[in-house]
């Protein structure tokens, strides 16, 4: 899941989503979301891939991996809910994604799902929003620019199902140069990025587990990446959330 600052950029979105439901959790926290990150000014496990590209591993604890799935349950229910986006070309992505704050759908922003239901996009959360600066803070300081003015406006939450993949893009839509915060959730997944003008290798690849944060802004703000990989069956046990990864 990733959250972004859209700098109010809005647009309509063409229709042909294909909304989704979840199974059932067997279990819930019932508990409301809370950090339980890396608190360290700087985190054991964060390592500097690519410029301005970082990655803490083990940031979020397993408690706060739950809750966030719970959460997760919540916003995927309609209205406005998971669903299978569809690009220009007719082609339905493989990944589902729910939008928090801003509704995306290819390639714009809406304040409503127009590409299912229409219903009104369901707001981000402070906490989410919190957990996100907190995240920017991990990968750069917490005294720095970006982490003392990092304000996202909306996350976009994409649920990766066994086969599901994500193709080389950049998150370009939006004209806000803040950076882009990724929590990883359930199964391994092996995040690719390329470069900023180009989307062929060299690549940098890194795998990302369960509770990881990856930051990318400044010199990689734009640069293409995506999901080739997820390693089934990788999650910690009792996290709640279906087959994949978010």
């Amino acid at each position: 899941m990733g959250t972004v600052s859209t700098a109010r950029r809005s647009g309509r979105s063409r229709t042909g989503g294909v909304p989704t439901t979840l199974p059932a959790s067997a279990s819930s926290t019932g508990r409301q979301l809370a950090l339980g990150i890396e608190e360290a000014a700087v985190p054991a496990g964060r390592r500097e891939v690519l410029p301005g590209a970082v990655h803490v591993s083990g940031w979020l604890g397993f408690d706060a991996q739950r809750r966030l799935v719970d959460e997760f349950r919540r916003w995927a229910r309609p209205p406005a809910g998971l669903r299978h986006p569809r690009v220009p070309t007719g082609h339905l992505m493989s990944v589902q994604s729910v939008c928090l704050g801003w509704h995306w759908y290819p390639y714009v922003y809406s304040k409503t799902a127009d590409d299912t239901d229409g219903a009104p996009v369901k707001p981000l959360p402070d906490d989410l929003a919190d957990m996100a600066r907190a995240a920017v803070g991990a990968a750069y300081g917490r005294a720095t620019q970006a982490a003392r003015t990092y304000s996202p406006d909306a996350a976009i939450v994409n649920l990766y199902s066994p086969g599901a993949r994500l193709g080389l893009h950049q998150d370009g839509e939006e004209p806000s140069a803040a950076p882009v915060v990724t929590i990883s959730l359930g199964d391994t997944c092996t995040f690719r990025l390329a470069g900023v003008a180009r989307r062929t290798g060299p690549f940098t690849d890194v795998q990302l587990r369960s509770g990881d944060l990856l930051v990318f802004g400044g010199p990689t703000r734009r640069i293409f990446h995506g999901v080739p990989k997820v390693l089934e069956e990788t999650a910690p046990e009792g996290l709640g959330l279906p087959p994949g990864r978010l």
